[in-house]
């Protein structure tokens, strides 16, 4: 049976549909988009980031496979390049051993279509894709979630994730009508604040849209990481649209009367959201400014969220003054949480890596973005 992978055409939706079918009842998570056209970065002429969807098509016309790109400029040891993220790849052979070498062919695939290829996220070192990646010799680089509880009670009795056995569920009911957990958590981040003895006078202004200080910041602070995409206004315009997904705030970022960064924050209800349940969560979608001035950002943003109710804050970073950051802010910083997998030819432009990744700028919005919000 040959395989043929192409561009995906709406003609597809229905088989792709029924590829998502198989797939849930072989007992995987994985499946593709039944509508061909992104929701969020559609591409249009002259654009510097979109995303672009292709599926793996046999003989009698059954979708056995999908995977999603998002070419973007970046910017690397000073010089403009086009790398893109992948989401995927999807295969039937997770659960059809007849297509067991499927998810390799579509790696490559990605890789011939764009050889600066990266992936940021992952769930982590056990997921199968994650482990070929090793073996291939590709870059496999963790990175930490940063995590602050701001309401312990409803965090431990929400928290889907951490609810996923009677046993489990049971401890966080206890911890949470006891106070203890409470305790604790408050405790903890007590800690982490005294330990950091840091303190901030930033504010946080909201803004409809990036504009030209966007652009100023842009200039002034991108020399200073090693790595990381482009973040002038249009692109950041063409991220966070108005009126369209991520349903995200704009926060530019103020002390002593100069702008000095800017955040992209998300204060979300979920419902039966399988990591958050039913908690109000708080993301920091986004984030830029100096290095050193990371702490005074993330304090507004942090400030910002606490205003809107959230119960727990989390954001996905890469680069150290940024992680630092956080932990002053009193986040949890769990370790080795998320990854960054970068293809040989990006890892090239990379080296020396051990410098260049103190000075590799990730966020949420350099993957699939926030995935999972409404």
């Amino acid at each position: 049976m040959s395989i043929t992978i192409e561009s995906y055409a709406r003609h597809r939706s229905p088989a792709v549909a029924e590829f998502n079918d198989r797939m849930r009842q072989g007992g995987s998570r994985g499946g593709f988009y039944v509508d061909p056209e992104p929701s969020w970065l559609q591409q249009r002429s002259g654009a510097r980031v979109w995303r672009e969807f292709y599926v793996a098509v046999d003989d009698q016309g059954a979708v056995r496979g999908a995977y999603a790109l998002k070419p973007q400029q970046w910017l690397i040891h000073g010089q403009l390049h086009w790398t893109s993220d992948w989401q995927g790849p999807f295969s039937e052979g997770a659960v059809d051993t007849r297509y067991g070498t499927l998810a390799l062919r579509l790696l490559r695939d990605m890789e011939q279509k764009q050889p600066l290829l990266y992936s940021y996220g992952h769930g982590g070192n056990e997921q199968a894709v994650v482990q070929l990646l090793r073996r291939i010799g590709w870059l496999v680089h963790p990175v930490p979630f940063c995590l602050l509880v701001l309401r312990p009670a409803r965090f431990l009795r929400l928290n889907r994730y951490l609810r996923r056995s009677p046993g489990r569920r049971l401890l966080g009911d206890l911890l949470a009508w006891s106070g203890i957990g409470a305790v604790g958590l408050h405790g903890l981040h007590l800690a982490l604040r005294l330990r950091s003895g840091r303190r901030s006078r930033a504010v946080a202004v909201v803004e409809p849209r990036f504009g030209a200080w966007t652009d100023e910041l842009w200039e002034r602070c991108a020399p200073r990481y090693a790595c990381l995409a482009v973040r002038d206004a249009d692109m950041m315009n063409t991220l966070v649209p108005e009126g369209g997904w991520p349903h995200a705030t704009r926060l530019r970022v103020e002390r002593e009367g100069a702008t000095i960064g800017w955040a992209v924050v998300i204060a979300a209800q979920m419902r039966a959201d399988p990591r958050f349940g039913d908690m109000r969560v708080g993301l920091v979608v986004d984030s830029f400014g100096l290095p050193e001035d990371a702490p005074h950002v993330v304090h507004a943003a942090v400030q910002h969220l606490a205003r809107e109710g959230v119960d727990m804050i989390y954001a996905n970073q890469s680069h150290p003054a940024w992680i630092d950051a956080f932990a002053s802010a009193s986040f949890m910083i769990l370790r080795d949480r998320r990854l960054f997998v970068a293809a040989p030819a990006l890892q090239e432009l990379l080296a020396p890596w051990l410098r260049t990744r103190q000075g590799l700028h990730l966020t949420n919005l350099d993957g699939h973005g926030p995935f999972g919000f409404p």
